[in-house]
């Protein structure tokens, strides 16, 4: 169905775009701006209505006549699960202005993404769709498993036996999770883990009392927050471990909110109390502003006062886990074909692909047939935590799988079939439905392609999301950028702040399309990846007029940058040292990429860039370098700049000449 723009109706009808938008939105729609769009139905009815003779004597009684007509309309069938381009095109909507209305509602979504009831439900409110939209809702057995390819089994509550509760544990970074797992399973992870953070979920199980307890351990800091929700969703318990001396942080909160949304009992590990300058006591107090009331202040959390350093009330801790695990009666059927999830997965040189599988019910065995997301294939071996060969992995066992055709994705729902070519052809069949999604992906806005996209007619407003280190930065550019629309495209400036660029704001470019400008800041890891991975244009400045400049030039289609800058590594500053006669020496790791004696390096505090420079020395402990690659530690030298910190961040990068052509 073809689609007119309101200002281009308004002006076949030789009236103003403003007249024409009320006169729309007093029929009931939904046009927000000249810029809106209407369906061909609609705009017949609007041209019957102010084309002809007698269009001023007739005028009211076609408007109410026509509104009946647009009221009227036949009742439109949402089948859920919907995406937001499929539900676009079923009410007749514009998909860029539907990830408009979405972003006004605080979703955040691309055109390919699903949407669920809730939000089909506040977009129906908001675009005043009631009478004409039938929501037809999700199978409630299809929700969980909606990968499901199998028979979904009904258990009988005679074949239901008791299992091992999946245990998570979930806290702040450095309050001690790893450590207090450790002392578990008496092993030492804690020390072979980078920089002594856990950089992967792991699964393991460990024997109580005769009695066996899964625990997953999962990263804490930021850039696992994703992991972490996955974590939540396929464990039974969680062990909220909070540092007595530093108390509730932003990532506890996480976890607790991961938790309660799951409906899964939380059991609070109050650490290190051997500290001397430990509170339990506030810990207790903050917890009970998040909706944790402590059992000995009359509320029915349980929390242990623990030091998994001195291995204090360990066991205490573990037999309040097996009394939840007894009250919530956990049980699953060992007698049915096996279903879990994948906990990690990855490539290995020898033995090809290899996933983590948690089992959730039924027993896995040696040369079961298996599906997992887009990946099939055959059970060829089995291996428990220490490297053991198994043949049958029973419910709530993590075991390593081999024998998966591809590597299957963390999170993936897994199932046995006895049909091996039916999980072959499924396997297939998501992998084409997936690359023709990639395919079919809109190609998002970037300056260098901008003029292109211009004289195509794509675009007619470009959104930018801005970026600085201070609020005044912001206002300053927010003027200039105003100022240089031109007739053909006009810059809309849809989100500003100070600090770093993070993944958040590489997810709202990717929903409404935009390019990130950041004045004196840099993206983090995150949001670097996120942004490769969705093709958002990321560009970054010290200089306010070169920002202009750039935009302008990408209008006039005369952007020519000889240089692109690529990011070959990224450095933490974990000690420092003043060296007589040439300055202060930072004492480095190198986290990601290769640092390179002849690369240039850029200092960030807080996300913030400090200072830009040349490498002046670089050392691998007495040795001079010239380079040193990831996972090593190595000093670094900053051509006439001493104030270095630690925590600070080195960005190390160099200038790549490019070719272009409009």
């Amino acid at each position: 169905m073809g689609k007119i723009r309101v200002y281009e109706l308004a002006r076949e009808l030789n009236m103003q775009s403003k007249d024409l938008v009320d006169t729309l939105q007093d029929l009931g729609l939904d046009v927000t701006s000249h810029m809106s769009t209407v369906d061909d139905e609609t705009s017949k009815i609007v041209r019957g209505m102010f084309k002809g003779d007698n269009k001023n004597s007739t005028k009211k009684d076609s408007k109410e006549d026509n509104e009946e007509k647009i009221q009227n309309k036949e009742v439109i069938s949402i089948e859920l699960p919907i995406t937001v381009k499929e539900f676009a095109e079923k009410i007749n909507f514009n998909a860029n202005q539907l990830i408009q209305e979405l972003i006004k509602l605080g979703v955040m979504a691309n055109i390919n993404q699903n949407l669920d009831e809730e939000t089909i439900d506040s977009l129906i409110n908001e675009l005043d769709l009631e009478q004409n939209i039938n929501v037809i809702k999700e199978e409630e057995g299809d929700k969980d498993d909606s990968k499901r390819v199998g028979p979904a089994v009904k258990d009988k509550p005679e074949d239901l036996k008791l299992r091992p509760p999946i245990v998570t544990v979930m806290g702040h970074v450095d309050h001690g999770k790893t450590t207090l797992l450790d002392v578990i399973r008496e092993t030492s992870v804690a020390a072979s883990e980078a920089g002594g953070i856990t950089q992967h979920i792991g699964a393991y199980q460990v024997k109580i009392n005769n009695q066996k307890i899964s625990f997953i351990d999962t990263p804490g800091h930021e850039a696992f927050t994703a992991m972490r929700a996955r974590g939540a969703q396929i464990t039974d318990i969680v062990i909220l471990v909070v540092a007595a001396d530093d108390g509730i942080m932003p990532q506890t909160i996480e976890a607790i909110n991961h938790a309660k949304a799951a409906d899964i009992p939380i059991i609070v590990a109050i650490n290190k109390i051997d500290k001397p300058n430990a509170e339990p006591d506030r810990v207790k107090q903050e917890l009970t502003e998040h909706g944790l009331v402590p059992e000995e202040w009359g509320g029915d959390t349980i929390c242990v006062s623990v030091s998994a350093l001195k291995k204090t009330n360990i066991d205490e801790l573990l037999e309040m886990v097996l009394l939840v695990s007894e009250m919530e009666e956990i049980k699953a059927n060992p007698g049915r074909l096996a279903e879990g999830v994948v906990i990690e997965a990855e490539l290995d040189k020898g033995r090809g692909p290899v996933a983590t599988v948690l089992v959730k019910n039924g027993t896995l065995k040696v040369g079961d047939s298996l599906l997992a997301g887009n990946c099939s294939g055959r059970v060829r071996a089995m291996l428990d935590e220490s490297g053991n060969r198994i043949d049958e992995a029973t419910p709530s066992t993590p075991v390593i799988v081999l024998g998966f055709s591809d590597v299957p994705a963390a999170g993936d729902f897994v199932e046995v079939l006895a049909d091996e070519k039916l999980a072959r052809d499924v396997a297939e069949k998501r992998q084409e439905e997936k690359h023709q999604q990639e395919l079919n992906q809109e190609a998002r806005i970037s300056l260098d392609d901008l003029y292109k996209q211009i004289q195509e007619g794509g675009i007619k407003e470009l959104n930018v999301i801005i970026k600085a280190d201070v609020q005044g930065s912001i206002e300053a550019l927010r003027e200039s950028l105003l100022k240089i629309g031109t007739e053909e495209v006009s810059v809309n400036i849809i989100h500003t702040g100070v600090g770093a660029i993070n993944e958040t704001d590489v997810n709202l470019a990717t929903a409404a399309n935009a390019i990130i400008i950041g004045f004196n800041v840099r993206p983090d890891t995150n949001a670097r990846k996120t942004a490769e991975k969705e093709k958002v244009d990321i560009r970054t400045y010290r200089v306010i007029y070169k920002i202009i400049e750039d935009i302008k030039d990408a209008m006039a289609g005369l952007l020519d940058p000889e240089l692109k800058e690529e990011i070959m590594g990224r450095v933490e500053v974990r000690e420092t040292f003043k060296v007589p006669d040439v300055g202060i020496i930072a004492g480095s790791y190198v986290k990601e990429g290769i640092v390179n004696r002849n690369y240039k390096v850029r200092l960030l505090r807080d996300g913030v860039v400090i200072h830009e420079g040349e490498i002046s020395s670089l050392k691998r402990f007495e040795n001079d370098a010239r380079e040193v690659k990831e996972g090593y530690e190595c000093g670094i030298g900053i051509e006439g700049y001493n104030d270095i910190k630690v925590g600070d961040e080195l960005e190390i990068y160099r200038y790549k000449e490019i070719k272009r052509s409009l």
